[in-house]
């Protein structure tokens, strides 16, 4: 069947795909399209924009609307922090006693859910270097090392905004990446050639990412690679079965 590359058909289909990926109803959780039989993987995409529902929570929206294609097994679900109070570490792996509580306890749940194979976080570019929100949650993750790694063995990936086509995107996945390197994961990057992840320019700081094609090419094929690693680790403990490839 013959695509229609025109913008105009572009920028139709990515309307389609973002209108299936809305911005969550409640702080820490959004309904998903679709809930996957039994034996399904999870991939969860976490916003890290204090601008809730904006260019990150968009584009993470593609890129698990793109993982959600690759096989009837996968679930996704969209985090956005936008609006959360996340704190970061005061210097320990635990909050100290009478530190004021925040979201952070009931997004540390959802992560450790074992259905949970694959995870992708997502930031805005700020000086060149991720959010305030994205390293206080990075920093707060530090709990999920307490009495075993909770995140270890889970596939991650990440996705960058910035407000120029190289606005220092790299700089940012590159510096997630690192981070999460501490928690014993593996690191996935995009199909070709998105190899080191989702790098999105949100064009004239106009909050309309849709209309970056490289962006969101990039984004799209980031969620594919990331639903084949999902399910890659969980046929390896028996979650689920033959691995159905993506398009390339």
């Amino acid at each position: 069947m013959q695509r229609d590359m025109s913008r105009r058909g572009f920028l139709g289909a990515l309307g389609a795909v973002a209108a299936g990926s809305a911005a969550p109803t409640s702080p820490l959780a959004e309904a998903s399209e679709s809930k996957p039989p039994a034996g399904g993987v999870k991939i969860v995409g976490i916003s890290c924009s204090p601008r809730r529902g904006k260019t990150t929570a968009t584009a993470l929206g593609i890129c698990l609307r793109a993982a959600g294609l690759v096989d009837r097994r996968i679930e996704t679900e969209l985090i956005d922090l936008g609006g959360l109070t996340i704190h970061g570490s005061t210097g320990t792996k635990l909050p100290p006693p009478g530190t004021e509580p925040d979201d952070f306890d009931a997004l540390a749940s959802k992560l450790k859910d074992p259905a949970v194979r694959a995870i992708v976080i997502g930031s805005p570019v700020y000086f060149r270097t991720m959010s305030a929100l994205c390293k206080s949650f990075i920093e707060r993750c530090a709990a999920l090392r307490v009495g075993g790694f909770a995140l270890a063995n889970k596939a991650v990936g990440a996705l960058a905004v910035g407000g120029y086509r190289n606005g220092g995107q790299e700089l940012v996945i590159e510096q997630i990446q690192a981070a999460l390197l501490c928690h014993e994961v593996f690191l996935v990057g995009g199909k070709p050639r998105a190899h080191q992840g989702a790098t999105v320019w949100n064009i004239d700081n106009a909050d309309e990412v849709l209309k970056d094609r490289v962006g969101m090419d990039s984004a799209q094929k980031l969620g594919r690679r990331l639903a084949e690693a999902a399910l890659l680790l969980a046929g390896a403990t028996g979650q689920a079965g033959p691995v159905k490839r993506g398009a390339t």
